[in-house]
């Protein structure tokens, strides 16, 4: 009485833990059971093979059938075990040899006509099959995405059947083919439409430039929302490991389509009826949220104070750390959260605080009452504060065009090579340099006008270090290897309490 054994995964974060699935028939009272800590759906797992192994005429013994998901401790989630617990049970049945899974790991949903369905998080179980020297067998859709894991074998199949040929040497799969790396942009909004708004494109580029955090504060119709999402168009492409990182947190999340890898930075723009869950992630099975499907990219907040406040207030860690971290009673699931925030909100619930004309009977208390939605050390977390003021419709329809994205992301690419030249390593930016490397490329003048400026606004620490970084990277615009001081007052412009503030 031996044991059939199949590799497969559990998922932690975006980390794929081994899990063995062990099956034993042994004599007695006829049973299926399942152990080793399942949830629901892996419980269920049960009836989805045995109803799999019926359409393909087979039936089960009338024995004790044990399987037994190892680590014991470990809690199983999901339904991506149903294909190693089916071919692990093929395997003590004496229909699949044993030795031919021992090379091998699997994931794969079963339908109950024996087809296998895609699951979340083909990516990781991929990289960590090939980091132990196993093959993987995972469904024919997602095929793609296993073989951007390198130099493993893929089985990839639409049905149960299928796999059972190959691994019988009755029929061999055909490999699964690469899917293309999407490197250019898809054609979006483009920086030009928007008329007018000069300073706020100027801080759009500095924002760029260095990741920063930015706030668009203005009335209805201003442009806040028309600036915010182009800048997608104005970012570089991801560095082969930043695109790895995020598309780990995208096929877990099971949003990678086609085995389709992006190397653009992802954009996610959030209602605000979002929820803490949805937004920084967690629920019952805990799930990346939006804050880590924009890792390595842009998170857009439109309308920022309509957001609740325990979900504002969950994003100032992440901010700091590039991390976010779920505690749960039984376990601690991290996900990478390095995401460059852009806000935008109106200065008061009508939305025209300051206009004589068309502010509403309350005002300028339901100013004071909407802004203090907005804590204080969330907005100190934000590098660029800036006003927008609507543009008069003469100006509106006369107004040239200005500059295209394509113009401004030459300087950004430029600023961002200029960057590296001087030091600065892969996957790091402006946004993350320490103080000591800022006052390090600071000149004399430009430090003793932050320090005064630090006392007569009342900036804090971080806001004084967040000045620095923001003035470093509009050095870099200008290719200056030194912060001056007109460098130093620019990024001061942006760090004036403004009527988000006050």
């Amino acid at each position: 009485m031996s044991i059939a054994r199949l590799a497969s995964f559990s998922f932690a974060g975006v980390e794929a833990l081994p899990v063995e699935v062990q099956v034993q028939i042994a004599g007695g009272l006829p049973a299926f059971l399942l152990v080793g800590l399942p949830d629901k759906a892996v419980a269920e797992s049960r009836e989805r093979v045995r109803a799999a192994l019926h359409g393909l005429g087979l039936s089960l013994p009338p024995k004790r059938i044990l399987i037994n998901l190892a680590p014991a401790g470990l809690q199983k989630e999901g339904p991506h075990l149903d294909l190693p617990i089916a071919l692990a049970l093929l395997a003590a049945m004496d229909i699949l040899p044993r030795e031919e899974l021992t090379s091998l790991a699997a994931l794969g949903e079963l339908a109950l006509d024996g087809g296998i369905g895609p699951v979340p998080g083909i990516l990781p179980a991929a990289l960590a099959a090939a980091t132990r020297g196993l093959g993987l067998i995972c469904p024919a859709a997602q095929g793609p995405e296993a073989l951007w894991a390198g130099s493993l074998e893929v089985l990839a199949a639409e049905t149960l059947q299928q796999v059972i040929a190959h691994l019988t040497g009755r029929q061999v799969l055909s490999p699964p083919r690469p899917a293309p790396l999407e490197e250019e942009a898809s054609a979006g909004p483009c920086l030009s439409d928007l008329k007018g708004q000069e300073s706020a494109k100027r801080a759009l580029e500095i924002a760029a430039a260095g990741r920063h955090n930015l706030l668009l504060v203005g009335p209805p119709g201003a442009g806040k929302s028309m600036l915010a999402q182009r800048l997608p168009s104005l970012l570089p492409d991801l560095t082969p490991a930043e695109a790895l990182e995020v598309s780990l947190v995208r096929s877990v999340a099971g949003l990678i389509e086609e085995g389709r890898i992006s190397a653009r930075p992802p954009f996610r723009d959030p209602h605000h009826s979002a929820s803490q869950a949805a937004l920084v992630g967690g629920g019952a099975r805990v799930r990346p949220g939006e804050i880590s499907l924009a890792h390595h990219g842009v998170l857009f907040l439109d309308e920022l104070p309509e957001f609740t406040r325990p979900a504002l207030e969950a994003l100032r860690q992440p901010l700091e750390s590039g991390r976010c971290v779920i505690s749960r009673a039984s376990a601690h699931v991290t996900y990478p959260a390095r995401f460059q925030l852009v806000a935008a909100m109106n200065p008061c619930r009508c939305g025209h605080l300051g206009d004589a004309t068309r502010e509403c009977g309350s005002a300028p208390r339901c100013g004071e009452t909407y802004q203090a939605r907005l804590s204080g050390p969330l907005l100190d977390r934000i590098d660029l504060h800036v006003p927008m003021a609507p543009v008069r419709p003469g100006e509106l329809a006369r107004a040239p065009r200005g500059e295209s994205s394509l113009h401004v992301a030459a300087r950004i690419r430029a600023a961002r090579a200029f960057q590296a030249g001087h030091g600065m390593p892969p996957g790091q930016h402006n946004a993350d340099l320490p103080l000591e490397a800022l006052v390090a490329t600071t000149g004399p003048e430009a430090l003793a006008l932050a320090e005064r400026a630090a006392t007569q606004l009342g900036l804090s620490n971080r806001a004084f270090t967040r000045c620095l970084r923001v003035a470093r990277s509009i050095a870099d615009l200008a290719a200056s290897p030194r912060i001056e001081r007109h460098h130093l007052a620019e990024a001061l412009t942006y760090r004036q309490r403004g009527p988000a503030e006050r």
